[in-house]
């Protein structure tokens, strides 16, 4: 992502709009959402796999204090090839001695070589390793006519055909929801149906998206790049760090969240110049990335441990319910809806990984 942010399922695909108001009507007192989330049961918990953990580590703040970022890479089908060079890359060791170098407030923060395309370059950018994938646009979104079939898929609930006539449909897609833990938009739905009619659960149709991609929320990790057709090869990236940036989704590869550590980027210094980008005179401000490792390559002793509650667990169904209708004691008024952005999926750190 440049001088110009241009600046993405083989899964379940679980619609939440639009959200049922019976809420309302739930006795006073009812459990806040991080209440229901803390009674999950242990299986209804999915551990990540260390292959999709990123561990960045930046330069200690000015107190001497370490900072670790962990990021979370996205599963098939999602950008791969992305992923694939971020592996690469870190695998490399190229990000070491890279920087911070853009932080435009309530956009995001962006990190990279700062020499490469970089408005206040100073030098030659550094070589990229040999191997990088190389993707087109049509990798922003994952469609069925590049091989997915429903018979591969979970497929669950979808929104009624009425939904665009609700007050929490998404203003940009059709629909949207979560896949394997991640929020996920979609569009040209398909319907299940036997020969004597659609398939229903609860009375609610179901089927799967011909076509969906993953969503610019806070905390999503994109992969920067220059006009197109340009995408990106991995070697800049940024997240967001404020008002989801919807505009953004099919137009840039997302590829992960931050799962940890995200007061580290988003509480950066606002660089002073083009879109953020820090200016000659801010040299200082740029925050040194000391490394960037893939978890599985770490030693037992130091490797993360993360799990996410799993989108198809009743638990999850229970917390999202409660978002879109906060009727904790504080709420007065329950919303009826949420924002997909508005239901960020429960991520908690594997106690036994200290």
């Amino acid at each position: 992502m440049k001088k110009t942010i241009l600046a993405a399922a083989a899964f379940a695909l679980t619609i939440l709009t639009p959200i049922s108001l019976a809420a309302q009507d739930a006795a006073e007192g009812a459990p806040s959402p991080g209440q229901i989330v803390a009674q999950a049961s242990a299986g209804e918990w999915v551990r990540i796999a260390a292959e999709d953990l990123l561990v960045m580590t930046l330069a200690p703040d000015d107190d001497g204090n370490p900072r670790k970022v962990i990021i979370q890479l996205m599963p098939a089908p999602f950008a791969q090839g992305w992923i694939s060079n971020i592996r690469t890359l870190a695998r490399a060791n190229w990000y070491d001695g890279i920087s911070v170098n853009r932080v435009q407030d309530n956009y995001v923060v962006q990190w990279g070589d700062p020499n490469y395309d970089n408005p206040e370059a100073t030098g030659e950018a550094k070589p990229l390793p040999e191997g990088l994938k190389v993707m087109d646009e049509e990798d922003y979104v994952a469609s069925r006519k590049r091989g997915m079939d429903c018979d591969e898929l979970v497929c669950v609930h979808w929104v009624s055909p009425d939904a665009k006539d609700a007050r929490q449909h998404d203003a940009y897609s059709e629909y949207t929801g979560f896949a394997h833990g991640w929020p996920v938009a979609g569009g040209d739905v398909r319907p299940l149906s036997r020969p004597d009619g659609p398939i229903e659960v609860v009375g609610v149709p179901i089927g799967y998206p011909n076509s969906f991609w993953p969503v610019h929320c806070y905390g999503m990790v994109g992969v920067g790049r220059n006009y197109s057709p340009d995408t990106g090869s991995g070697a800049e990236l940024y997240t967001v760090i404020g008002h989801a940036p919807r505009h953004l989704d099919r137009n840039i590869a997302l590829v992960g969240r931050i799962i940890s550590g995200m007061e580290h980027l988003s509480s950066l210094p606002r660089g002073k110049g083009e879109l953020g980008f820090y200016a000659e005179d801010e040299f200082d401000k740029r925050t040194p990335i000391l490394s960037v490792r893939v978890a599985a390559d770490l030693t037992e002793d130091v490797q993360p441990a993360f799990e996410y509650l799993s989108t198809e667990s009743e638990t999850f169904a229970q917390y999202a319910e409660a978002r879109a209708n906060r009727r904790d004691p504080f709420f007065i008024v329950p919303a009826g809806g949420a924002d997909i952005c508005n239901i960020p999926v429960p991520v908690r750190r594997v106690a036994d990984d200290d």
